[in-house]
């Protein structure tokens, strides 16, 4: 499928069509039925400026192998500097873990081990974690990070502006503080 300058893509879209986005899904009516977990994507390589996965990533890739192959099209298909803005429910929420056909939890630290940057941070500091974006040659930079609290977070506190350093160190020791991950990433490419 060859796309124009500008072409920017709502994957798993649902019922939720966003316009002036071109929206996929592999059910329901979207403007082109592709399933995300068959490769490779309709989409030639560097063709895509901005990717929107919202409420979706966390449905795919139950296989690990499944799951890299999708970050490899995610990054294959945008151009340069492009932009994936992932929403996904936080792991620790009753939306991520009452819903069957969620499979994968996403945070920003496993999102970070696609950037070949904080790859080389990490082999520099004699760290163990995962060098993904060296291994499987993509280079995804977080940019952004946005936590939406909880119903639950406002409970506890009513009448305070959030303090996402507060919402964090309480995450840690309550569940369901922290209702959703707003994520977005660059494509670092030469």
């Amino acid at each position: 499928m060859s796309l124009a300058s500008g072409t920017r893509l709502n994957l798993g879209c649902g019922n939720k069509h966003i316009k002036g986005f071109i929206n996929v899904d592999k059910e329901g009516n979207p403007d082109l039925k592709h399933d995300l977990e068959k490769f490779p994507w309709p989409w030639q390589e560097n063709s895509v400026d901005q990717i929107l996965m919202i409420h979706v990533l966390e449905h795919l890739g139950k296989e690990v192998d499944t799951y890299f192959q999708i970050i490899k099209e995610l990054y294959r298909v945008c151009k340069p500097s492009g932009r994936i803005r992932i929403i996904v429910p936080h792991f620790r929420h009753k939306d991520f873990y009452t819903d069957p056909t969620h499979i994968r939890v996403i945070t920003p630290e496993g999102l970070n081990m696609f950037s070949k940057k904080q790859n080389k941070i990490q082999i520099k500091q004699g760290l163990s974690d995962s060098t993904l974006g060296i291994q499987l040659n993509v280079d995804l930079e977080l940019r952004s990070i946005r936590l939406e609290p909880s119903e639950h977070w406002y409970k506890m506190h009513p009448h305070e502006e959030v303090d996402v350093q507060l919402l964090i160190q309480e995450s840690e020791i309550y569940n369901g503080l922290i209702k959703l991950y707003d994520m977005e990433l660059e494509v670092i490419k030469p």
